[in-house]
């Protein structure tokens, strides 16, 4: 048993948001209680203590969207590599990236997204992932770096026709062979039938992906993230994305529909309809130049609207802020988006989770799991439920997180990560990214 105080809780509960001089009890995976911090030290008294330090005590974070296989390629310069657009960029580099992992480089990928998910106090994680250099067993890869850390995680392979048949129908059948083995342990483990995006199916291969989808699983796929997307569905078939996936049956409650730049009322519509989630990924929007969707639109559509960050960073916080700027870019209007963007990280991304996981996420009261984070945050003005948000986004980093909890136990304590050796770690993803980059560059 743990008891982690005192602090200032916040519980995203509406039914008690906020405890001042609280404290969380945890026994095994499950939060016991929460409430004032001397009433369960007197309770408990035989637990556990960790010390909040008088910090921020707040759930664990959820990221519903993030491609781990990207992590090597930070600092990487690429020969013949001077995209002037998005498919440029695909092309030139995550293309000629993901088709040159192996298993050892997706290993290193997740040691270091991992890692970094911890630092950032992100206990549950989305994937979708690509190796074309070598698929088969990629995701088991990635599972046991998400157990060995303790971050919950939704894995997928990224099905695509840019390799040829045989590949895709390989990446289909790790989906299907790794959603067994995530049923063995589903408490942290999840899966979904990865999928590019339209332009890089043809009729066919999405004909055969839902033939041979015999483990239902929902679909996590890129939608009309560039206007390449939108151009060849209406070249192609004589209809928009969205509705090219609904008529192959790929829409649904189940499936997670990235991005959903270049849409319209109608396929808003359509999203609502049939209840698939959507998921924005602002910095990723931006650094690509492929413009920014109208969440606002989705949003008040009732779409279920998360947040994510598409391999950009690990750091929610920092998604959260470059979301509140971008939607009143784009806008024009300062005053929208302090109720939308919130929603979306801090409840939107625990209903998306909870439909995936089946267990109460996110969220800090009694039965829950025990997910919990501190951050190092003293308010200089007074903060209380009403305002967190404000406080979070303009006073609040992912380095901001000093302790994180998953599943009960304590994964980095007063920023020293528990059980594992960051130096070490690190030094291994290092030699592991350094070889990549020989062969991206011989």
């Amino acid at each position: 048993m743990i008891l982690l105080g005192e602090g200032t809780v916040f519980t995203r509960d509406a039914q008690r948001p906020m405890i001042e001089h609280g404290a969380v009890v945890m026994e095994d995976s499950k939060i016991v209680e929460v409430g004032n911090f001397e009433m369960l030290r007197k309770k408990y008294p035989e637990a556990d203590y960790v010390d909040a330090h008088g910090g921020v005590i707040h759930p664990g974070l959820i990221n519903v969207h993030h491609h781990i296989y990207s992590a090597l390629a930070r600092g990487l310069s690429l020969t013949d590599f001077a995209p002037k657009d998005f498919l440029d960029v695909l092309e030139g580099q995550w293309f000629r990236i993901d088709k040159s992992l192996m298993n050892p480089d997706t290993k290193a990928s997740a040691m270091a997204t991992y890692l970094s998910c911890i630092q950032y106090g992100v206990t549950t994680l989305f994937d979708h992932h690509a190796s074309y250099g070598e698929i088969d067993g990629s995701l088991s890869v990635i599972a046991q770096e998400a157990k060995r850390f303790g971050v919950r995680s939704c894995l997928c392979y990224e099905v695509s026709d840019r390799n040829g048949r045989e590949e895709m129908e390989k990446a289909v059948a790790e989906n299907l062979r790794f959603a067994q083995e995530a049923k063995k342990d589903p408490d942290h483990l999840a899966a979904m039938m990865g999928l590019h995006a339209s332009f890089t199916l043809s009729a066919e291969t999405l004909d055969y992906i839902v033939n041979e989808n015999i483990e239902n699983l929902g679909y996590h796929i890129h939608v009309a993230e560039g206007i390449v997307d939108l151009e060849d569905s209406l070249k192609k078939y004589g209809v928009r994305p969205v509705e090219r996936l609904y008529q192959k049956g790929i829409l649904g409650k189940q499936t997670l529909a990235g991005h959903c730049i270049y849409v319209n009322d109608e396929e808003v519509k359509r999203l609502a309809e049939t209840d698939t989630m959507v998921v924005h990924n602002p910095e990723s929007n931006m650094g690509n130049a492929v413009g920014a969707p109208n969440i606002l639109k989705l949003y008040n559509e009732g779409v279920l609207l998360g947040l994510g960050t598409d391999g950009y960073t690990s750091d929610m916080f920092e998604s959260y802020k470059a979301a509140n700027c971008l939607v009143k870019h784009r806008t024009q209007n300062p005053g929208v988006g302090w109720i939308e963007v919130p929603d979306m990280l801090f409840n939107n991304n625990r209903m998306i989770a909870e439909r995936l996981f089946s267990q109460t996420l996110g969220i800090l009261k009694t039965g829950a799991v025990a997910d919990v984070i501190v951050i190092d945050y003293d308010a200089p003005t007074t903060m209380n439920e009403s305002n967190i948000n404000a406080h979070l986004l303009f006073g609040v980093n992912g380095s901001d997180v000093i302790t994180t909890i998953s599943d009960g136990i304590v994964r980095m304590k007063d920023r020293d990560f528990q059980g594992v050796n960051k130096k070490d770690l690190l030094a291994e993803v290092r030699a592991e990214a350094d070889s990549l980059w020989r062969r991206l560059n011989g």
